[in-house]
């Protein structure tokens, strides 16, 4: 861990592909974005959106912002997982809880540090992460075998994640966006589901949970008013981060105006201050580690 930082001028850096789960019957594919240089490097695990269950967004998503990060010296996997109409909460979540304990197992073989593994989420897949940050050991979540590995991210960051996906739902049905709306009936299809996995109501009921640095990037326009991009209302993320905060976690929610949905996917300034935001919150984690 001594002296493990992010680089101070961009690196060079490669990429490769890498099974990284089977499970049923399928098998799962992580791109690995790699600095070349001595290391050990940080490493974070980046998880893709897609309301849940559209098999046309995969793990090349964010690869904009994992190029930029990989150049920060950061070992970035981005993973696939379970996104169909066919699974439903937890399959997912169980996905993802995997992931972190294979990324922290298989970490030098990446010349990453196994001691302090970040996790990024946007959207769904904003909601996956935040609900292994909160209920890493939760057996339903880490039913997938992979033993004496922590499941536990130690920071997390996510971009306009839906925090509370049965507000975020009324929030879509009121404004007449239905793409969200069915998404979210399909993947929480048993009954119950959409109160139990939800990040917010977790919390509001008080719930015994881990709570590990977080930080919240959220545009303003997300809620512009245009049915097609309105999608999350910030209103959704102050009351997340007022409710984790008042749990006893640290979280640093910044609200970006003029922002839309999916920014971190788009080059430009957008993506350039999230990208800043980002560097100096992991910067901020790897000193506190």
């Amino acid at each position: 861990m001594q002296g493990l930082r992010l680089a101070s001028e961009p690196m060079a850096f490669h990429t490769r592909d890498v099974d990284y789960l089977q499970v049923d019957g399928k098998t799962f594919q992580a791109t690995v974005y790699q600095p070349e240089g001595p290391g050990p490097f940080p490493a974070i695990l980046d998880v893709h959106g897609g309301a849940w269950v559209r098999e046309d967004v995969r793990r090349d998503e964010h690869a904009l912002m994992d190029k930029a990060l990989a150049a920060m010296g950061i070992v970035v996997v981005a993973i696939d997982y379970r996104q169909d109409a066919q699974h439903h909460y937890p399959d997912s979540v169980a996905d993802v809880n995997f992931a972190i304990r294979w990324l922290r197992a298989n970490a030098s073989k990446f010349n990453a540090s196994p001691e302090i593994v970040g996790v990024f989420g946007s959207s769904s897949g904003g909601h996956l992460v935040l609900l292994n940050a909160m209920r890493p050991s939760d057996p339903r979540y880490a039913t997938l075998p992979l033993a004496g590995v922590s499941p536990s991210p130690d920071y997390i960051i996510v971009a306009y994640p839906i925090s509370d996906p049965l507000a975020r739902r009324a929030y879509a049905l009121g404004v007449g966006n239905d793409p969200p709306v069915k998404s979210t009936d399909i993947y929480f299809a048993p009954p119950g589901s959409l109160q139990e996995g939800n990040p917010q109501l977790i919390l509001d009921r008080h719930e015994p949970v881990s709570l590990p640095p977080l930080l919240l990037l959220q545009g303003s326009a997300d809620a512009n008013g245009v049915v097609k991009d309105t999608n999350v209302s910030p209103a959704i993320q102050v009351r997340f981060a007022a409710s984790y905060r008042d749990a006893g976690g640290k979280i640093q929610l910044d609200l970006l105006p003029g922002v839309p949905h999916n920014f971190v996917n788009m080059a430009g300034p957008n993506l350039d201050r999230a990208l800043g935001l980002m560097k100096t919150f992991m910067e901020q984690q790897l000193a506190r580690q």
